[in-house]
């Protein structure tokens, strides 16, 4: 290990700059657009069911698309990252979701449709993969948690912005979902040209031997007293198996697993919500979206502050409790209960919102440089698999069982979640990245109280 001299600082503890907020605000771009592009679908098969004459598989096939290409692009796009360069993915990414999100305009078929959206899906689940990974590479661990979470609160205004949308769109004529759909195309545009210029993650070219290159760019952006150290000089050829070796295979299984159990009732829920409210006898209104939509932004909000005062842990444990809690009460609630129904819902909402800050952050902090693209890849692909059968089931599962037991398996869903976190979930606040990744506790006593 280098050791500093008093002028020196390692790139772990700069102080947060211009340039740490600017690679945080284009990796955001990629929430709100993700974010828009999973909210705009619910209003818009309002409008394509009759008109495509959807059955409940392709009702559910449409609303999973995104998500089964969010799949494949952070599998496939985080591997690639890791051998060529986070850079290249971070833009290569909004050039598929820029031309798929306006080509969905011309669709005619729900197999069209169906490929459109997987694309788009493709270019975000790789955005998803690499853009945490940038984030994390280049930030400072004082600010990291903030950073990382915060991509959910901007992923809330792009759902609560498709929310909008959507409620002012469809209004116009019966063709309006083509607007809305490929009204996505304009975000992603923006992104793209911002994206452009974009400097590597100095250590990934660390780890490839590109020592001058790495240090370049830490210079210019970190000033010439910062170095990068605790990094490998040259990285290892790591294939993707060994995400599942003795070595990695315990974080990856965590982070995989945690990430479902979350996010599986997280969209299934969401997709379909005025389906869902619908079928617990609750009136779909612009009031009512306001009021969810709402209770999102402030959630996710709220979770950016416990993401700092609370241990990563016990934040993501006692979430688990409390959704779970929440769910087996609206499957056990008869419907004529209107106001305990809406107050639990609005809770569920409040928490989930504000414990989703976390799927930003465990991922990136879990994997070391040289598989760190792939861990976080493999973990998001998992989650949106998880979120593509889960959202595609939703309406079978409703039609065939009812909205009770359908809840109850969503929460059982959460509980597995809260089982699988308390027995592997990490303490990685206040570790510098290489600390974290390497499964080392936190020195400082505060931190080292709240991981017990």
């Amino acid at each position: 290990m280098q050791h500093l001299t008093q002028q020196q600082i390692r790139m772990d503890d700069v102080p947060l700059n211009r340039f740490h907020l600017k690679i945080a605000g284009l990796t955001f771009g990629a929430h709100f657009t993700d974010g828009y592009v999973l909210g705009v679908i619910g209003f818009a098969l309002a409008q394509i069911k009759p008109q495509m004459g959807l059955t409940p598989f392709w009702e559910g096939m449409l609303g999973s698309s995104a998500l089964i290409g969010l799949f494949f692009g952070s599998l496939i796009l985080g591997w690639i990252s890791d051998y060529i360069g986070r850079q290249k993915i971070f833009c290569f990414s909004f050039i598929v979701i820029t031309l798929a999100s306006a080509l969905q305009f011309f669709a005619t078929t729900p197999e069209q449709l169906f490929l459109l959206r997987v694309m788009v899906g493709i270019g975000l689940g790789g955005d998803f993969s690499v853009g945490h990974t940038m984030l994390a590479e280049f930030s400072p661990r004082k600010h990291r948690g903030v950073l990382l979470g915060s991509f959910s609160v901007i992923w809330t205004f792009g759902y609560v912005a498709a929310g909008f949308a959507g409620h002012f769109l469809t209004a116009l004529g019966p063709d309006a979902w083509r607007w809305l759909l490929s009204s996505s195309a304009i975000p992603a545009f923006v992104i793209l040209l911002m994206r452009i210029g974009t400097p590597e993650s100095p250590r990934w070219l660390m780890g490839k031997g590109l020592h001058e290159q790495a240090m370049a760019i830490v210079h210019k952006h970190f000033g010439p007293n910062v170095l990068l150290i605790d990094e490998a000089p040259v990285m290892s050829k790591q294939r993707f198996l060994s995400l599942f070796g003795t070595k990695y295979r315990r974080r990856t299984a965590f982070n995989s697993l945690f990430f479902v159990c979350l996010v599986i009732p997280y969209f299934a829920i969401y997709t379909f919500l005025p389906s869902i409210l619908q079928v617990m006898g609750l009136n779909q209104n612009f009031s009512t979206d306001l009021l969810l939509n709402g209770l999102l932004i402030v959630g996710a909000l709220m979770g950016i502050v416990l993401t700092v005062i609370c241990s990563r842990r016990g934040f993501l444990i006692g979430s688990f409790v409390f959704l779970a809690v929440c769910l087996a009460m609206l499957s056990l609630i008869p419907a004529s209960q209107t106001a305990w129904l809406i107050a639990i819902f609005a809770a569920f909402t409040l928490v989930m919102s504000a414990v989703s800050n976390l799927v930003g952050v465990f991922p990136a902090e879990s994997f070391p440089t040289e598989v760190r693209s792939m861990g976080v890849g493999f973990a998001t692909s998992m989650s949106r698999l998880g979120s593509a059968i889960g959202t595609g089931l939703l309406p079978l599962a409703i039609v065939h069982y009812g909205m009770p037991t359908t809840t109850a398996i969503l929460a059982l869903i959460l509980v597995i979640g809260a089982i699988v976190s308390i027995a592997w979930a990490p303490e990685t606040k206040g570790l510098t990245l290489v600390d974290a990744a390497q499964g080392q506790q936190p020195v400082n006593s505060t931190f080292a109280a709240t991981a017990k």
